[in-house]
């Protein structure tokens, strides 16, 4: 016990000393706001803040990142372990987002040594690689960066649109490449952040979805509302291109102005458009159909498939079928098929019934529908054939995640990107004839050497009783004496599941002894549609439990303890994150909230914040305002509390949880802690929300991050000495 006390009083004294004389922590002026909801009166001091255009926020956040950038900076063997990162991230290959289009494949490719995907294609499988956009080549002479947010080919693979954004603000713009010579079209369409386009027969145009253009005075909250479809077409101008789908745009269409429009085309059902009216980030959405008409508008007379009160939250299409994964009566999913001419919902064919597997997507190829589940925490898939006949499931090589299913609707089989904790990501084609899966050798096994390194998937007991999957990654035979820094990360939103990932950068935080582990909480997805809404809007508090009952396995098992023990929540998980370390800072010893959302109460006013609301609730009625009020981490920082040491990282460009966000967590924590530990705002000034950032800032800011794990948890070779402080 007194070498453990001893410990403590080491660290903060000596924490807040890391940092030059030059960069001091700046003071924050407190303003309180006071708001009123349904009675309750709730203090906001720093709502000042919120002003990311006041010259006095600017230069607060500037101070606030020169002072947490010279501390990191300075931590030491953080420089060491940048290199050791760097290593890792560049010993291999990283191929993503694979589409097979007119006998060409296409995929976004990470290589050594490059700090940025490039967009490549091949003419066949076996065929010479080509890159066709290679977005360093973009960069600025004062080094902002841009980087590719999608990519669609054309349905015979003579053209690519693709969406290409500066500085990770996914503000993307769209463009258009030919395959075969590389020549880049004069077509640009610019705010098309949704982007989504879908070719027609012909590969002369297509659909895509384009934000309203703004006045300068207009309020966050209408930037990404009253969204529209229209049609382009190649070397027009797209300012003066119908809507053909949208708000406003049919009278027999009801689309609200924060709902997002859709209009696809699919060769596997060439005499039909699909429209979806999509909710802003809810799951279930509204589902429409079309006989084929090029130009879609006003007077179209489409037919409502399904509205969200059905429950559809995916769906494919082939010949005048329609396909639709549906939760109505079933958490885990099931699938109906019903005609895309004359849509019947109340009498749609059950054909893949609810069972105890999730089923998480479905994709429709040309020989069969493929379904892919979710079993326990591992992938599986299973096909559907046209022609008649039962579910048949397909054998993968091994157990772990199916990280993208693709299927072109016009030919046989499918492709599958499939990866575990401990197994790097290999792509793999499915031959329908034989049923066999095989490696497409476009990526090669990683070199980065996880042999040594085990995951084990066991359950935590929430504060409820509910058992949380918790998955727990480590080096082979660990003396479980809980002496073992631990990263525990959290989630639990909008049904999202965290699937096994390999990480080769990790490897370099398992060297130290290290214990990654993921709390799979509710309102995620893993057991289907009941966990999602376990852990949303007023029951968002299991989430949290679930956090915490992820912690104290980890303490009870021995795999840590509190001080050497750190949590973590990215985005939506800076609610799971946020309230674990305000319910319970004494299981911490350290806290990463990144790009986090954190003031749950003000987030409807964010740019993205109406399209939350689904999810989230709304402070205009009384339950909204009671669960945002319960999940709102800064409004429950208690004043002079021994809180854990904390890192909050943003990006000026993050178009989905407003940087104010972390600016005023930070405030309130610095202001609030008695342990001395540090509360550190990291600032990216050339990054969003983290697509789209580059591979060097990544690894940059993974070093800064595990340093400051290290340096927190009490990792040797990280603290600081006397002689230099």
């Amino acid at each position: 016990m007194v070498r453990f006390l001893s410990a403590l009083l080491f660290l903060s004294f000596f924490a807040p000393r890391i940092a030059s004389a030059q960069t001091p922590l700046p003071q924050t002026p407190v303003r309180e706001v006071t708001d009123e909801y349904f009675g309750t009166k709730v203090a906001d001091p720093y709502r000042w803040l919120e002003n990311q255009s006041d010259p006095e926020v600017v230069a607060w956040m500037k101070a606030q990142n020169d002072h947490a950038r010279a501390i990191l900076a300075n931590i030491p063997g953080r420089d060491q372990l940048l290199e050791r990162i760097k290593a890792l991230d560049n010993a291999g290959v990283v191929v993503s987002g694979l589409q097979v289009w007119g006998g060409r494949y296409f995929y976004l490719k990470a290589e050594p040594g490059s700090d940025n995907r490039k967009l490549c294609v091949r003419d066949a499988l076996n065929g010479a690689e080509r890159v066709l956009i290679d977005p360093q080549q973009m960069t600025t002479a004062d080094g902002k960066h841009s980087s590719i947010d999608y990519f669609q080919p054309s349905l015979d693979g003579k053209y690519v649109a693709y969406g290409i954004s500066p500085g990770g603000s996914e503000e993307s713009v769209i463009h258009v490449i030919e395959s075969a010579t590389g020549t880049v079209l004069p077509d640009t369409i610019d705010r098309a952040q949704f982007g989504s386009p879908s070719w027609l027969p012909g590969s002369r145009s297509f659909f895509y979805i384009r934000t309203q253009k703004l006045e300068k005075d207009a309020p966050a909250t209408a930037r990404f509302q009253k969204l529209r479809a229209y049609l382009h077409t190649l070397g027009g101008d797209p300012d003066k291109e119908p809507a053909v789908f949208g708000y406003e745009v049919n009278p027999n269409v009801k689309v609200s102005e924060d709902d997002v429009p859709v209009v696809a085309f699919s060769p596997g059902a060439p005499g039909f458009l699909v429209a979806l009216v999509v909710h802003g980030v809810q799951r279930e959405f509204d589902v429409y159909s079309l006989p084929f008409e090029t130009t879609p508008g006003a007077k179209s007379e489409w037919k409502h498939v399904a509205t969200d009160a059905d429950d559809i939250t995916g769906l494919d299409v082939h010949g005048d079928q329609i396909f639709l994964m549906s939760h109505e009566g079933a958490s885990r999913y099931k699938v109906l098929r019903t005609s895309l001419a004359n849509p019947d919902l109340k009498h749609a064919e059950l054909v893949v019934p609810p069972s105890e597997v999730v089923v998480v997507n479905i994709i429709a190829g040309g020989d069969a529908l493929y379904i892919q589940d979710l079993d326990g925490g591992i992938g599986r898939l299973r096909r559907l054939p046209y022609s008649g006949g039962a579910v048949e499931p397909v054998k993968l090589p091994f157990d772990g995640a199916i990280q993208s299913l693709f299927a072109n609707p016009v030919q046989a089989g499918a492709w599958l990107e499939l990866v575990s904790w401990i197994k790097s990501p290999l792509w793999y084609a499915l031959d329908s004839k034989s049923g066999k899966v095989s490696d497409t050798a476009l990526v090669p096994n990683s070199p980065v050497d996880y042999s040594q390194i085990e995951a084990e998937e066991v359950k935590a007991k929430s504060a409820d009783g509910t058992m949380v999957p918790l998955s727990i990654i480590h080096k082979r035979g660990l003396a479980l004496d809980g002496s073992h820094p631990t990263w525990l990360e959290g989630y639990g939103a909008y049904g999202i599941t965290l699937d096994p990932g390999f990480q080769p950068t990790l490897l370099a935080f398992f060297e130290r002894d290290g214990v990654f582990a993921v709390a799979h909480a509710r309102g995620g997805g893993e057991y289907g549609e009941d966990w999602h809404v376990g852990g949303e809007k007023l029951t968002k508090q299991h989430t949290i439990d679930d956090m915490i009952a992820g912690a104290r396995y980890l303490i009870e098992h021995k795999y840590t303890s509190a001080a050497h023990l750190a949590g973590e929540g990215t985005s939506a998980g800076g609610v799971t994150i946020g309230g674990s370390i305000t319910q319970h800072p004494e299981l911490f010893g350290a806290a990463l909230i990144r790009v986090g959302d954190s003031d749950s109460l003000r987030s409807e006013l964010m740019a993205s914040g109406p399209e939350n609301i689904p999810e989230f609730g709304t402070v205009k009625d009384p339950d909204g305002f009671k669960g945002l009020y319960a999940m709102d981490a800064y409004q429950h920082v208690k004043p002079d509390t021994s809180f854990p040491a904390v890192l909050l990282t943003t990006g000026v460009n993050d178009p989905r949880v407003a940087p104010w966000q972390a600016a005023k967590m930070t405030a309130r924590l610095q202001a609030s802690t008695n342990s001395g530990k540090p509360v550190l705002l990291r600032v990216d000034y050339d990054a969003g929300h983290g697509m789209g950032s580059t591979k060097s800032q990544r690894e940059i800011e993974l070093a800064d991050e595990i340093a400051f794990l290290f340096w927190q948890l009490g990792v040797s070779g990280y603290q600081p000495s006397a002689a230099g402080n």
